[in-house]
């Protein structure tokens, strides 16, 4: 029997500086099923403020949702947890599901740039 050479992980790609730009250009090269629905938030919620108080919240949702997205395997991972609590029959495994879900998410905020 032969060893065989594992398959070299595919890279995630690093997080990258915190800006509105920096993470639209970061989701339209790593992640861009995500970018149609970054821009109409974008233009929803920011592009007709008369102030910059919601850019904080916008960035903190699209910043959680491009590191899942960035990553194969965690986003298969979330997505997994959430089809499993969306057709289960039992409330209490259902909610252990979406809290882990919730976890991850919250979990990814704390990202910095280049992680």
């Amino acid at each position: 029997m032969t060893a065989h050479a594992a398959e070299p992980a595919p890279s995630v790609p690093p997080m990258p500086e915190r800006t509105p730009t920096a993470l639209r250009d970061a989701i339209a090269e790593h992640a861009p099923t995500l970018l149609p629905d970054f821009d109409e938030h974008w233009k929803w919620a920011i592009a007709d403020a008369y102030s910059v108080a919601p850019v904080p919240a916008f960035m903190v949702r699209w910043w959680s949702e491009y590191a899942i997205a960035r990553d194969p395997e965690l986003d298969a991972r979330v997505t997994e947890l959430q089809h499993r609590a969306a057709e289960s029959t039992d409330i209490a495994e259902a909610k252990a599901l979406i809290d882990e879900v919730v976890k991850i998410r919250y979990g990814m905020r704390k990202l910095e740039p280049g992680e």
